[in-house]
């Protein structure tokens, strides 16, 4: 179904707002509750020694930046693996990127602990491209198994050991405590240096992202419909994995791995402004990061004053959301 081009560009320019608004509401509400004057002095008037004004330079604006960076990394994500896929059950999630990226920084910090910021980055993008490539190759050996129900169950399993694997390496070598935030989600511990360097390669992915949108459309339309309007459908996909493997091991090295934003968001997105991927990408990444901070600040009322897991929250919405979309789309094979 076709939107009105109007839809797209009211989600863009009212991102900003709204970007505002929670960050204002993410800074204000938690275990305490912070006045907008002190939000205002922080600010404005910085003073060391006042306890309200370290919590919200220190933890709650890192904190709800790494949201919004987060949500907007993984709904772009999801957005590229269903388009250049043709499956809606496509998620950094579920197609085992997450896992890969979380089962090589667990390796690097039994091997190497004292990790740099940039070199947990890089590594954590390398295991991303690991679990990508281990998902589809199996996947292209099994009988029609790149189908959206196949293909999910595939990446489910490859998560599962990666997941599996990290988590006996961690016990054996007993980093588990330095590890587990990972399958946690460290939103409220967010280290400062990685946020700083995941701007530029967030900025990287998604400009890659923009670079192929128009070619990811009509991707999604069919590998034949695309070769036939003389796309060159091999070098796309691989641009289109190389910006998710980017986005994807940027967010598991800042907060950890975080579920189905990836799932959701692209087809909220879709089902608002239609198919065309030049203004999909865009506003799936502003309404994926208002998306998730919002949760993040939901998570800290689901069991108040204690805080629950952002991924708990996440899940909450995910699955009910996965479960309805193999009910009502069932094996088909579509973006």
């Amino acid at each position: 179904m076709q939107k009105t081009s109007a839809i797209p560009i009211l989600i863009l320019c009212s991102t900003p707002f709204l970007i505002i608004a929670t960050i204002l509401l993410s800074i204000l509400y938690g275990a305490k509750d912070i006045s907008i004057l002190s939000v205002w002095n922080a600010f404005m008037h910085y003073d060391p020694s006042n306890v309200d004004h370290n919590v919200i330079l220190t933890s709650r604006l890192p904190r709800v930046l790494a949201a919004l960076l987060v949500g907007a990394f993984l709904a772009i994500s999801g957005a590229l693996m269903q388009g250049i896929t043709r499956n809606y059950l496509a998620s950094p999630s579920i197609m085992g990127v997450s896992d890969g990226s979380a089962f090589v920084i667990t390796i690097l910090m039994v091997v190497s602990p004292n990790l740099s910021s940039t070199t947990m980055i890089l590594y954590s993008i390398a295991g991303s491209a690991l679990g990508a490539a281990l998902v589809l190759g199996f996947g292209s050996l099994v009988p029609n198994g790149l189908s959206p129900i196949r293909l999910a169950i595939i990446g489910t399993v490859i998560g599962t050991f990666l997941s599996g694997i990290s988590s006996a390496i961690a016990s054996y070598f007993q980093v588990s405590q330095n590890i587990s935030f990972w399958y946690n989600a460290k939103l409220h511990n967010v280290d400062m240096d990685v946020l700083t360097l995941s701007v530029p390669a967030g900025i990287i992915g998604i400009f890659l992202a923009l670079f192929i949108s128009k070619s990811v459309t009509i991707l999604s339309l069919g590998d034949e419909v695309s070769t036939n309007l003389g796309e060159r459908t091999g070098l796309i996909k691989t641009l289109a994995i190389l910006a998710v493997v980017i986005l994807t091991g940027t967010t598991v090295a800042l907060v950890g791995k975080i579920g189905f934003v990836g799932l959701i968001i692209p087809h909220m997105t879709r089902f608002l402004i239609g198919i065309d991927y030049k203004w999909l990408i865009p506003c799936a990444g502003a309404i994926g990061a208002v998306f998730l901070a919002l949760c993040d600040v939901i998570s800290r009322f689901v069991n108040y004053p204690f805080e629950t897991p952002i991924g708990v929250v996440t899940s909450l919405i995910g699955i009910p959301f996965f479960l309805y979309l193999v009910k009502k789309k069932g094996g088909e094979k579509n973006a």
